[in-house]
């Protein structure tokens, strides 16, 4: 169902349930957080990539057969999310939108923070057009990227929108060619790992939790975490390989 691989400190995690077009179940989930926990102890991966396996999907939403086979919504719910399990990644996370995002797909690739996507991509959450609506996050995560207005509009129409529409309303940071998608994204995620982990973790907090809190709070969130990372070696190789004019070896510590 999900395969980890992982290279210089980057690891992929593919979708590879291409048959039922990578339709999100309990064994996806299940197997989603023991990948979680394994990258988690492994402090060499510094950022975590999010794919699909079909060239023309990346996630078609939620195999809606098994879900509905769980009468009790709460356990559904518990059983089914994934959004949730890549949203406590420390590090990084990147997904690759190599073909059409729907549903829980797309709530999927809202978790991440960075969203690369393929130029044959579509995207939408169309669980309104069924009398559903979006469960996973997908009401709160699309309404905070892309304001309140144009979530409204995506998700009470349910209509899908392409790789061009989702980049200019800020849905998606870049539109690539398919054939280069994923060697683009490889070099980006590259780049990130060479970056201080602890540095990595601190500002994506502090951005994350910041749009939850006063700008008040943010701005003393900012500050706390700043002044801890001075309390790290991190920082200080930092400013040695500064003042040695290299290239800085950072532990994550």
């Amino acid at each position: 169902m999900i395969d980890c691989s992982k290279k210089e400190s980057v690891a992929t995690i593919t979708l590879c349930r291409s048959k039922a077009k990578n339709a999100i179940g309990t064994r996806m989930s299940a197997e989603l957080k023991d990948i979680r926990t394994e990258i988690h102890r492994d402090k060499t991966v510094k950022v975590v990539v999010v794919t699909g396996e079909d060239q023309d999907i990346f996630c078609a939403g939620t195999d809606l057969e098994e879900f509905y086979a769980f009468e009790n919504r709460a356990e559904r719910i518990a059983l089914f999310s994934v959004a949730s399990i890549i949203d406590t990644f420390d590090c990084p996370t990147i997904a690759v939108i190599n073909g059409d995002a729907l549903g829980q797909g797309l709530e999927l690739a809202l978790a991440c923070d960075l969203r690369m996507c393929s130029q044959n991509a579509a995207l939408g959450m169309p669980q309104i057009t069924a009398g559903e609506m979006p469960w996973d996050g997908g009401t709160q995560r699309l309404a905070r990227l892309v304001g309140r207005a144009k979530a409204l509009e995506l998700i009470l129409l349910g209509e899908t929108i392409d790789a061009p529409e989702a980049h200019r309303i800020g849905l998606v940071h870049k539109v690539i060619p398919h054939d280069e998608l994923m060697t683009v994204v490889m070099d980006l995620a590259r780049k990130m790992a060479v970056k201080s982990p602890v540095s990595l973790a601190y500002a994506k907090e502090a951005i994350h939790k910041g749009m939850d809190l006063t700008l008040e709070q943010g701005l003393r969130l900012e500050a706390d975490l700043y002044y801890l990372i001075h309390t790290t070696e991190d920082r200080t190789e930092g400013i040695k390989a500064f003042r040695d004019k290299r290239r800085p070896q950072f532990k994550g510590k």
